[in-house]
Parts: C-alpha cells; sequence; structure tokens
C-alpha cells in the first residue's frame, strides 16, 4: 500500500537562481549545499545541482523541464498572478478560462520546469 507521495527530484543548472524563483512565486523554499526544496504542504519539489548530482545515469544532457508540469491550486488566480508579476517573474501566462472549469496561468523556471496556478471558475 502506498503510503504518500513525498517529492519528485528535478535538476538544475544554477540553484540560487531556482530558489530565488520560487521564493518569488511565493513558495517556501529550503536551501542546502547542493539542493533546494520547495515546500507544498506535505510535497516537496526536490532541485539538485546537476553538475554535483550522484545520479549521473538520469542527467542526460538535453532541455530540462520538458513536458514537466506542475499544478498548483491558489485561492486567487489573478491576486496571486499580480503577486508573481510584481515578484518580477517576467515568464508568466496571462490568467486565462478554460473549458475544463478552473482559471490558470503558467510560470517558468530558469531550468525550463513550469508551474500552472489555478483556481476553479467561480460561478
Amino acid at each position: 500500500m502506498i503510503k504518500r507521495l513525498h517529492s519528485t527530484l528535478m535538476f538544475s543548472h544554477d540553484l540560487a537562481a531556482t530558489a530565488s524563483f520560487y521564493e518569488k512565486c511565493g513558495f517556501l523554499v529550503q536551501k542546502a549545499d547542493d539542493s533546494v526544496r520547495i515546500i507544498y504542504g506535505d510535497f516537496r519539489l526536490c532541485f539538485m545541482d546537476e553538475a554535483k548530482a550522484d545520479i549521473k545515469t538520469a542527467a542526460e544532457p538535453g532541455p530540462r523541464g520538458f513536458g514537466v508540469f506542475t499544478y498548483v491550486e491558489v485561492n486567487d488566480v489573478d491576486e496571486h498572478y499580480k503577486l508573481v508579476k510584481q515578484n518580477g517573474i517576467e515568464k508568466a501566462t496571462e490568467p486565462k478560462d478554460w473549458p475544463w472549469g478552473r482559471r490558470e496561468f503558467v510560470v517558468k523556471d530558469p531550468d525550463g520546469y513550469r508551474t500552472v496556478f489555478f483556481a476553479p471558475i467561480k460561478k
């Protein structure tokens, strides 16, 4: 039986830039020498310095973040979008209503990983 989903590990070429980006997006960030953890309640997104990674078989050359989207529910998409933009995040789409009943916007971190901030559309 699965107890819980704990974390996802991704590689980063610049941990300081990664930490700064996620702090500007409003997340709690834990920093260590070779990693950064983004806290989502009981779940963590972990970023490891790709140059120091022990898991070399997974560190294949190529673009980071391709096809990786992390979905984060927020109370108010438009207010969170304002916060992100005020904090200097440039690579963000405008909030948009989608036919599947969510209002969303997407930010792209320095390694190309995307975070989708969403809330159900209020009727």
